[in-house]
């Protein structure tokens, strides 16, 4: 083990948004209040000003760009981990990770950094997504992406740490969040309080995330009472927007639906809803914070049985899992949810309570700082 603070360099595309950015400012974050340097590479964005604001040094260097010239990158790198004298280097996506890997593996073995890598989601198998199993020690976000890389890239179980995504159990926190919030929230989506139950669908709008499989299953349930709500990333020059839109005219559900685009204030849209719904089908979500999010915020869930969504929802206790791409599956769940308002209060409570004990951003630094060390206590070596 290292005496004295550590000096982490994290390397990612960019900063913009996003589960990795967003577990990238969490650590950085955290390790400057515990005295370490947090250093982090990417091509830049508007979380820069974030991660500064926190205490993170950022280099902006492009080396997420898909072209040749990014490879300019891996000697500036190479300076800079014996420069800072780098205790860890942190790889958290596939092209930083080869420049980071490359120019590490340049450095005497007895001078260079430990080797850390993050799989964030379940990457095509192939030789260019293999450079996230080089790590020393590899990160899995969920027991599901621990099985994908042992079974598809020959890593031992050993070598893999099964660490979580976490949640700011602060900034989601429904005693935090007033109702005027949740009212502004409210008016901003033209939703009247008089409407009944409110559905809540984060996720940008891509096939992935299963719009199409929730209006669906909502239009087999025009006899209740319901509003919901998708909040997320919609880009209107897309096939699958025009395609959404067209269904959901089809369908005639454009009174009771509402497409609200990127959401700033997600705790109050969680705690503004009283059912949330993770519908990706498509593909599982690795981790998938929409579950952990609305649980903390005292929100029940419905979401899809593969993945992510298996270590997170607790079927018959904080939500529903329902079989992915079918419609039937989940409308039957919905209207199960909306039928039992206190078995509603009851799963929310049972949610935060399941999310406080495993899932918060806390448990996932220290679990993370302590792989570090466990690692630097090894002493020289590497792949």
């Amino acid at each position: 083990m290292v005496a004295g603070p550590l000096t982490i360099v994290q390397m990612l595309p960019e900063l913009y948004s996003g589960g990795v950015e967003r577990g990238t400012l969490e650590l950085g974050k955290y390790l400057v209040k515990q005295g370490h340097r947090s250093l982090v590479i990417s091509g830049g964005g508007p979380m820069v000003e974030q991660l500064e604001a926190e205490g993170s040094h950022h280099v902006q260097w492009s080396v997420g760009k898909k072209s040749l010239g990014s490879l300019k990158y891996i000697f500036p790198v190479r300076k800079l981990l014996q420069k800072e004298k780098v205790n860890i280097l942190h790889l958290r996506s596939r092209l930083p990770a080869w420049i980071g890997y490359l120019a590490w593996k340049t450095l005497d073995k007895d001078s260079r950094p430990k080797l850390v890598t993050t799989f964030h989601g379940f990457y095509s198998i192939n030789a260019y997504s293999g450079v996230m199993a080089k790590g020393e020690r590899v990160i899995a976000i969920s027991n599901a992406i621990k099985e994908h890389v042992m079974a598809h890239y020959r890593v031992p179980a050993e070598k893999i740490s099964l660490i979580y995504r976490g949640v700011d159990e602060t900034a989601f926190d429904p005693s935090a969040v007033s109702a005027a919030r949740i009212d502004a929230l409210k008016q901003e989506w033209g939703i009247d309080t008089d409407t009944g139950p409110l559905i809540l669908l984060p996720g940008r709008l891509t096939s992935w995330k299963g719009q199409d499989v929730f209006l669906n299953s909502l239009a087999k349930l025009v006899h209740l009472d319901w509003t919901a709500v998708c909040v997320g990333e919609l880009r209107q020059d897309s096939s699958f927007t025009r395609s959404i839109m067209d269904l959901l005219a089809r369908l005639q559900l454009g009174d009771r639906v509402k497409f609200a685009g990127v959401c700033r204030d997600m705790a109050a849209a969680y705690l503004a809803a009283d059912l949330v719904v993770s519908a990706s089908s498509k593909e599982a979500e690795a981790f998938g914070r929409v579950a952990i999010e609305a649980q903390a915020m005292g929100r029940p869930v419905v979401a899809t049985a593969h993945g992510g969504s298996l270590e997170t929802v607790l079927p018959g206790q904080t939500g529903w899992l329902v079989a992915p791409d079918d419609e039937d599956s989940l409308a039957q769940a919905i209207q199960a949810a909306l039928a039992d308002r206190d078995l509603l209060l009851r799963y929310g409570e049972a949610g935060r309570q399941w999310v406080l004990n495993n899932f918060t951003t806390d448990i996932m630094c220290e679990k993370t700082v302590s792989l570090y060390n466990d690692l630097l206590s090894q002493g020289a070596g590497g792949v």
